[in-house]
């Protein structure tokens, strides 16, 4: 743990909401005993309360098949229906999104606006063949498209599996076999920091590698030339123009697949991670009303993530829609084209509830307190963190320089298998200390535990388990049931395993350490270490390769590897060049490694394991541990000095 961290345990420093947030408060003290007395009613009367079922559910949970566990299961709904077609009535005029363009064009979009929209793509696809349980992988940057997409393929009944635009053809290629999908929505381009992004490009290099993909839809954002397929491509305008702006919402049960959305995994491969209807759309809607405080009536909500990761389809579509909220959405990146982008959105829009990564909030304290400063951010009432711990210095920044001093921070935990938010504080009702997620939420079990799963005291760290099941979470890996069983419930019995490690202090309150497998969090995205150690190896001048994340005060961790070569080959600043953008190609530029070392051999156990831990403690300039295990204890000085001669990007 770091000094800081126990400082602040030491420090016991809090921030208790105000009486003025109490009193409007959506959550009332006595909601978490409440709900720990009965976690299936609670969790019950939330699906009830929140979502109109076409067949109400009469059982919750069902754990006769541990740990494919099912909530709802003889309820039908369709989740289309809930974010649009039922606010109609009352709030068809109700902006649902603020659209802000990268290049400055904007379009706003009411609830019927967006019903209409969905209904049109929803014949489209219906005309092209798609059916209840065909996949589609959709490939786009953050237009009103995509949304769009997502929702018509939840009203036909078909499984999205959105893959993030910044992943690479190959990257994509891989998504669409595992998914077996049939049809591809992507756009010509996109932008991001002034560039063009060529997506379409892109899609028809992973098309290539995917005989199973009978067409590619494409939205024509920015009006490039691009390539179209006579029978295969076809233009989104050109599938819509005569389309009925009606589309009947098919009549789904609870437990059927809503999405698929992959995460990265230790053996390399990225997981298929199954969320379903009724169980992931109680988890969605209720954190999204507590954790926020969200008032529909009053609040501009903007969750700056991308709809590529699973913030976006809890806490951008779904969530927010379903809660009737009107929320911003932004194409582009935060610094273009000044370092002010974001603030001067939240000031235009009056946005109430942000909602950002702690990798972001670094960035934006090493950019300057000036950027905020120059624009009114008094209409925020409530900030947001999420992706991976946030540092106290960041939280109190944030606090600072961001929104009026007495608006909660809500530092949450969660992660695309959880489908939403679990550990959280609840404003109005939980005082918050800077770095700390506080509480689990209402209605989730969670504990921290040794090596042996034995529950470690108030004061200690160990390994984070939700110790119950919740309506939202993962049912299962696509196609692969033994790993998700493998993955996440079999290193603590009858208890879930995210990987993250934990501290709980006096309070009880969690202070989330961070990865304990090798899945690094850069920039709040999980990549695999075995996935950039594959993409290295790949290259033609390497041999061998071993990856590890290391601290960064930007980024959370950043990506450290450590490369041996073939042959004669030497390295030199042209071949780390060379291997950094080849990386980016083989799997997306979140994946660039940070700093390359050349090294004759890597440190090896004597059975021929790579011991990542001393490579770690090289990269932090840490005391080495013991040595002694390794077949060659003398190549870790050589590796030593290397890297401490190197430099970084």
């Amino acid at each position: 743990m770091s000094e800081t961290l126990e400082n602040l345990l030491q420090e016991d420093r809090r921030f208790a909401p105000s009486p003025a947030f109490v009193a409007r408060a959506n959550a009332q003290a006595g909601i978490h005993a409440d709900a720990e007395a009965d976690p299936e009613a609670f969790w019950m009367t939330q699906a009830k309360d929140r979502i109109t079922w076409f067949k109400e559910p009469t059982v919750g949970l069902d754990e006769s098949n541990a740990p494919f566990y099912t909530w709802f299961a003889d309820g039908e709904l369709n989740l289309s229906y809930n974010c649009l077609d039922r606010h109609l009535a009352g709030s068809a005029d109700k902006v649902a999104y603020h659209w802000v363009g990268e290049p400055g064009d904007t379009r706003t979009i009411t609830f019927q606006d967006l019903h209409d929209a969905v209904c049109l793509f929803a014949n489209a696809l219906s005309g092209l063949g798609v059916v209840k349980g065909d996949r589609v992988a959709i490939y786009m940057g953050m237009i009103p498209e995509l949304p769009i997409a997502m929702l018509a393929c939840a009203r036909i009944g078909a499984v999205h599996s959105v893959v993030f635009g910044g992943f690479s053809s190959d990257a994509l290629a891989d998504r669409i076999l595992d998914a077996d999908a049939k049809v591809v929505i992507t756009q010509d381009a996109a932008w991001r920091r002034g560039d063009i992004v060529p997506l379409k490009a892109s899609t028809d290099v992973a098309v290539a590698r995917t005989p199973g993909v009978s067409s590619v839809i494409v939205v024509n954002r920015v009006g490039n030339d691009v390539l179209m397929v006579e029978g295969r491509d076809h233009w989104y305008h050109d599938l819509v123009a005569d389309q009925p702006t009606s589309f009947e919402p098919a009549v789904l049960n609870a437990e059927d697949p809503l999405y698929i959305l992959y995460t990265s995994g230790t053996t390399g491969k990225p997981k298929g991670i199954v969320h379903s209807q009724g169980g992931y759309l109680t988890g969605a809607v209720t954190t999204h009303s507590y954790v926020f405080d969200l008032k529909p009536d009053e609040d501009v909500y903007w969750c700056a993530a991308d709809i590529g990761w699973v913030t976006g389809h809890t806490y951008i579509v779904y969530g927010p829609l379903a809660n009737r909220t009107t929320s911003v959405m932004y194409e582009g990146a935060p610094n273009h084209p000044d370092l002010d982008r974001l603030w001067s959105i939240i000031a235009e829009y009056g946005v109430s509830i942000f909602y950002t990564a702690p990798t972001a909030i670094r960035a934006f304290m090493k950019w300057g307190d000036e950027y905020p400063l120059r624009h009114d951010l008094s209409s925020i009432r409530l900030l947001g963190t999420v992706g991976e711990p946030i540092n106290p210095e960041a939280w109190m920044w944030y606090r600072e320089h961001i929104g009026p001093p007495a608006a909660p921070i809500v530092d949450t935990w969660w992660q695309t298998e959880t489908g939403g938010i679990m550990i959280t504080p609840l404003p109005g009702v939980i005082a918050t200390k800077p770095g700390s997620a506080t509480l689990p939420f209402p209605g989730i079990g969670a504990d921290v535990v040794d090596a042996d799963g034995e529950s470690v005291p108030l004061g200690g760290g160990g390994f984070l388990v939700l110790t119950r099941p919740w309506p939202s979470m993962a049912r299962t890996i696509w196609g692969d049931p033994d790993r998700f069983v493998d993955t996440y419930w079999s290193r603590f019995p009858g208890r879930y395993f995210p990987g993250d490690g934990a501290k709980r202090d006096a309070d009880g309150y969690y202070w989330l350490l961070g990865r304990v497998d090798d899945i690094m969090l850069i920039s709040g995205h999980n990549i695999s270490t075995t996935e950039v150690e594959s993409a290295l190896v790949s290259h033609p001048a390497v041999a061998e390769a071993a990856v590890v994340g290391r601290r960064d005060p930007i980024t959370g961790q950043a990506i450290a590897a450590f490369v041996t070569l073939r042959g004669t080959v030497e390295g030199d600043d042209a071949l780390i060049e060379e291997l950094r953008d080849h990386v980016a190609n083989v799997i997306g530029p979140i994946a660039k490694p940070k700093s390359i070392v050349f090294t004759p051999d890597l440190p090896k156990t004597r059975s021929g394991k790579i011991m990542r831990r001393l490579l770690q403690d090289i990269s932090e300039q840490r005391q080495l541990g013991d040595v002694t295990t390794l077949a060659n204890a003398d190549i870790v000085h050589e590796i030593q000095a290397k890297a401490d001669g190197g430099s970084d990007e």
